[in-house]
């Protein structure tokens, strides 16, 4: 297993995030049916929410996940949050950063993510709406395209929530 570097932007990357005063607050209806149109629509066992602070990955809304957060460590989001585009990782026991991974060697053994970047308005990338599997599989092209679509609007609802608070 290989953790993820952090971004060149990590001290401005955790003020935006910070300033969206987002972490660790309650569901909200807004952001859960991106999560859950990501699962239906994705057929994924898993979809999630999460924003990455210093040292976790916490999940504001999730669909077939108990847990509320994981180590940073530990965290493919972590790993999607250093690219602007779409990250895939078809099957995690193929891959050195992720094949030692105890998410991947233990429940809930994902051996799918995709994950579409969540910016604040300023740019900083937070996080990711994504999905999990715990079988290998890829998107086609259709499924690239409504993942990236919803991580946009899920963007435009962060950046509004930002604007109607301010």
């Amino acid at each position: 297993m290989i953790p993820a570097r952090l971004p060149d932007n990590e001290t401005q990357r955790l003020r935006a995030l910070q300033d969206l005063m987002l972490l660790d607050t309650a569901p909200e209806e807004r952001f859960d049916r991106f999560v859950r149109f990501a699962a239906e629509q994705l057929d994924a066992p898993i979809a999630l929410m999460s924003l990455i602070d210093d040292d976790r990955q916490w999940f504001k809304s999730r669909v077939g996940l108990a847990l509320p957060q994981t180590g940073r460590d530990v965290s493919f989001c972590a790993h999607a949050i250093l690219q602007p585009e779409l990250f895939v990782m078809e099957d995690a026991n193929l891959d050195a950063r992720f094949a030692g991974n105890p998410l991947v060697t233990q429940a809930p053994h994902i051996r799918f993510y995709a994950g579409a970047p969540l910016s604040a308005p300023t740019g900083e990338r937070l996080g990711t709406l994504c999905i999990i599997d715990t079988k290998p599989r890829r998107l086609n092209p259709t499924e690239r395209a409504v993942l990236r679509t919803l991580g946009q609007l899920a963007n435009e609802t962060i950046a509004g929530k930002t604007e109607t608070d301010a």
